[in-house]
C-alpha cells in the first residue's frame, strides 16, 4: 500500500467520527445555524485564463469548476438542486467536477445528485473526474461513476475527450484521485493532436508537477478547500506539498487554478475561508489577461 494511501485509510476512518458528529448535529438548532451560514457563504469567483492555441474564433468558453461539494448531512439533495439552479443561471457552455462529490462515509450520498443532476445544462456538456473522499465506503467509486454516466456526465479516469468549438478544438482530459486512484497523465493525453490546447482535471493540485511537463495547457483541481480554516494568517491544514493552496497560478506555458470548493469536511465550517463556485472565462492568449 502506498504512503498515500495509508494516509487515505487514516483520513477515512477519523472523518468517519466526524461525519458520525456531523449526522447529529445536522437537526439541531447549531446544525440549522451552520447549514444557512454555509449555503451563504459560497459567492461566483469569475477568472480569465489565457490559453495559447485557443481558436480565436470560439470566443470566451465560460466554464463551471465545482469540487468538493460533500454531498452528505451538510450538503443534501435540496442544497444540491439549489446550487446547480445557481449553475445554470450562469449559463454556462461547460461543467466540470472536480472529485469529492461524496463525504464518503455513507453509500447513499452519491443519491443525493439524482434531481440536480437532471437540472444540468451545458452546451459542451459536463465532466468530472473523482477524489478520494469517493472511493469511501468500498463500492463507492464504482457508484459514483455510474451515476454519473447515468446522467450524461463522464468520469475521466485518465483518457481524454474532444471538444470542438468554432475554429478548432480543446481536449479535455482527466486522471484519478492521487491517493486512490493511478495518475497516468501520459494516458489522459493519448489521441491529443499536435497544439491542441488542452484542459487537464486533476483532483489534487500537486499533479500540476507532472502535467506541466506534458505540455498542459490548464489543469483545474480542489482537494485543498483552500485551508477551509484560516487563523489570523495561518492556515493549519494545507493538502498541497507544493504550495498550491487556492487560485491561479502560472509556470511557463502551463497555469493551475485551484478551486477552494464548494462544501467542507471534518466539520461543517469555514473560518475566514469561503467556498466558491468557480466561473472560468477561457480566452485566447491575444486577448486573455
Amino acid at each position: 500500500m502506498t504512503k498515500g494511501r495509508k494516509r487515505g485509510k487514516a483520513q477515512h476512518l477519523a472523518g468517519s467520527l466526524f461525519a458520525g458528529f456531523s449526522r447529529v448535529l445536522r437537526p439541531t438548532p447549531p446544525g440549522h445555524w451552520l447549514h444557512r451560514r454555509l449555503n451563504l457563504g459560497r459567492p461566483v469567483s469569475t477568472i480569465d485564463v489565457a490559453l495559447a492555441n485557443l481558436p480565436d474564433g470560439a470566443g470566451a468558453i465560460e466554464l463551471v469548476f465545482l469540487s468538493d461539494l460533500h454531498a452528505g448531512p451538510f450538503m443534501g439533495p435540496g442544497d444540491l438542486v439549489e446550487l446547480i439552479r445557481r449553475v445554470n443561471a450562469l449559463r454556462p457552455d461547460l461543467v466540470c467536477f472536480g472529485g469529492d462529490l461524496v463525504d464518503g462515509w455513507r453509500s447513499e450520498e452519491i443519491g443525493y445528485y439524482r434531481e440536480a443532476l437532471a437540472l444540468l445544462e451545458a452546451p459542451l456538456g459536463s465532466y468530472a473526474v473523482l477524489g478520494n473522499h469517493d472511493y469511501y465506503p468500498r463500492g463507492q467509486a464504482q457508484a459514483c461513476r455510474e451515476l454519473l454516466e447515468e446522467f450524461g456526465v463522464p468520469v475521466l479516469d485518465n483518457r481524454g475527450q474532444r471538444i470542438d468549438l468554432d475554429g478548432g478544438s480543446l481536449w479535455l482530459a482527466g486522471v484519478e484521485d492521487s491517493n486512490e486512484g493511478q495518475v497516468d497523465v501520459a494516458a489522459a493525453l493519448e489521441g491529443r493532436r499536435q497544439g491542441e490546447p488542452v484542459l487537464l482535471l486533476a483532483h489534487h493540485p500537486d499533479v500540476f508537477i507532472e502535467a506541466r511537463e506534458h505540455g498542459v495547457d490548464l489543469q483545474l483541481s480542489g482537494h485543498t478547500h483552500g485551508g477551509q480554516w484560516r487563523f489570523f494568517g495561518w492556515i493549519p491544514v494545507k493538502h498541497s506539498r507544493h504550495g498550491y493552496l487556492s487560485g491561479l497560478f502560472r509556470e511557463g506555458d502551463s497555469a493551475l487554478y485551484v478551486s477552494r470548493g464548494v462544501g467542507t469536511t471534518v466539520f461543517p465550517l469555514r473560518i475566514a475561508v469561503p467556498g466558491e463556485v468557480a466561473l472560468l472565462r477561457l480566452l485566447p492568449r491575444d486577448t486573455g489577461r
